[in-house]
């Protein structure tokens, strides 16, 4: 019973539900609270978002081209558990699912005719900035966090047998103390952190569910239809978890490439296939050319375009941190086998590559359409922006129902993997959590999305991950920390490289 109902899962799950009752009751309050905080936030501390994330994406860097990459996550000869295909598909479906489906029209649209990152909108130069800054927002920064989490948890617990949690990770900085009280509160913060990421996610997802049924069958978009749809979700994600890791997880995110494959060469086909492929390689030379520069830019001296940094990029960068708990426990377990080098080059480039294509194509699309006075596809909700796209083509109605199929498996395994992540972090790191507990924490994040919408909408989802990330950004550079004074030293024990004991 102690696995069972640890003091971390007692202690986190209360917080938890404190929080749902405080938005079921006081709605406004929380809304206020969360908004304040936020804004302290994005306004006071942006430069260290911006900073802290950049040093991420530089340790995980280090690590694809130095001989230390060799070493491998897990024992001396172990195989991977899963093909790459399946790795890939599993990890994108964790990492990015419905925040690309959501996202992947209205994100470019906005910066193209609603707020351009340059202030520029509704010109030649302004469909540029709009895809390049979404690159930046999907590309190896977003997976850089993920992957130092991933990275760091896979080392230390398939290479030198420590729990599955982060607390385990910082014995080379903490101590004992990763053992005792901090090691406890550290777990717990983290499991606040991956609760408020995740449900935000689960939150974002009902609403564009909601909203494609809107506009495809004149059904309301409002807080009732999205109660039944996330209950209804819920009882699904329950079934799978139900299944456990290796049969509802890996055919559910086999089955989200598939349809997510049907929808892109579906736009990819029936759209401006020319100017997407175009848009695609001239947007990834920009990318990789103004990187450095919109890595640190927070535009001191500017309040408009600080202020859409703080809206966009800080936005981002708090709620890749939010998830980077959960995704990076998930990827961490099904990587297991792979060599560092391997990791990091796939979990950074591949789906960065591949979620460029997807914005390429749907972004460039929607921008399309706007730009030739075809359809004003900026006028929409967010939420319905990817349904007025497919609705000026043919078979518009049947993408929009594959879409909205896509939105709720993505749905299912976001909250079906975050059930898992929840149980391995709350009963000690053990790979096998209850069915009690994983039932506990899907009830539970359903409750937080449903709270969450019920105060603000989509705008509370986003202040409550933003004030969540904080403190776990700071764990996760002690873990960097942790992670390359460990790897350094077995480096010297083994003699990679260069990295050798010297003779005394």
């Amino acid at each position: 019973m102690l696995n069972k109902f640890s003091t971390v899962f007692k202690i986190s799950a209360g917080i938890m539900l404190v929080l749902v009752i405080f938005g079921v009751v006081w709605p406004k309050g929380l809304e206020n609270l969360t908004t304040n905080v936020q804004e302290f936030i994005a306004s006071k501390l942006g430069w260290y978002y911006l900073i802290i994330v950049t040093f991420f994406v530089l340790v995980a860097l280090v690590f694809l081209i130095t001989p230390l990459g060799k070493i491998k996550l897990g024992k001396q000869g172990e195989k991977p558990e899963f093909s790459r295909p399946t790795w890939i598909a599993m990890l994108f479906s964790a990492g990015m699912g419905i925040g690309l489906v959501f996202w992947g029209t209205a994100e470019p649209i906005s910066h193209y005719a609603v707020s351009s990152p340059t202030l520029e909108t509704g010109t030649d130069q302004a469909i540029k900035d709009a895809l390049r800054f979404t690159y930046f927002h999907w590309g190896i920064h977003a997976w850089g966090i993920y992957g130092i989490v991933a990275l760091v948890l896979a080392y230390f617990n398939y290479r030198h047998d420590k729990p599955g949690l982060i607390s385990a990770t910082l014995e080379p900085v903490l101590g004992d103390a990763a053992r005792g009280k901090s090691g406890k509160m550290i777990d717990i913060f983290s499991v606040i952190a991956t609760v408020i990421g995740v449900a935000t996610t689960l939150g974002f997802g009902a609403v564009q569910i909601n909203g494609g049924l809107a506009y495809l069958f004149g059904i309301p978009s409002n807080f009732f239809m999205q109660l039944i749809i996330i209950v209804i979700v819920t009882v699904l994600f329950m079934i799978s978890a139900w299944t456990g890791l290796g049969k509802g997880i890996k055919i559910l995110s086999n089955a989200n490439m598939g349809l997510a494959g049907v929808l892109f060469l579906l736009i990819f086909i029936l759209g401006p296939t020319l100017l997407i492929l175009n848009l695609f390689t001239n947007s990834l030379g920009s990318y990789i050319q103004n990187l450095p520069q919109m890595s640190f830019r927070i535009a001191p001296l500017n309040e408009e375009t600080r202020g859409w940094i703080k809206s966009w990029t800080i936005f981002y960068w708090a709620w890749w941190i939010a998830w980077s708990p959960f995704v990076g426990i998930f990827i961490a377990r099904v990587s297991k086998g792979r060599s560092i080098r391997e990791f990091v080059f796939t979990v950074l480039i591949v789906p960065s590559i591949v979620g460029f294509l997807w914005f390429a194509t749907f972004g460039g699309t929607a921008i399309h359409l706007e730009h030739t006075g075809v359809a004003e596809i900026s006028k929409l909700a967010t939420e319905e922006s990817l349904f007025g796209v497919f609705s000026e083509f043919p078979l518009g109605m049947v993408a929009s129902i594959v879409a909205i199929l896509l939105i709720s498996t993505f749905f299912i395994t976001s909250a079906d993997s975050g059930t898992f992540v929840l149980g391995l972090m709350t009963t000690g790191g053990t790979g096998d959590p209850s069915q009690t507990i994983k039932l506990t924490w899907g009830v539970l994040l359903s409750a937080t999305a449903l709270a969450l919408l019920y105060t603000g909408g989509l705008q509370a989802l986003q202040n409550t991950m933003i004030i969540a990330a904080l403190p776990f950004s700071i764990i996760m550079f002690l873990m960097c920390i942790s992670f390359v004074k460990s790897v350094y030293k077995e480096g010297k024990e083994l003699g990679i490289g260069k990295i050798k004991e010297k003779k005394k």
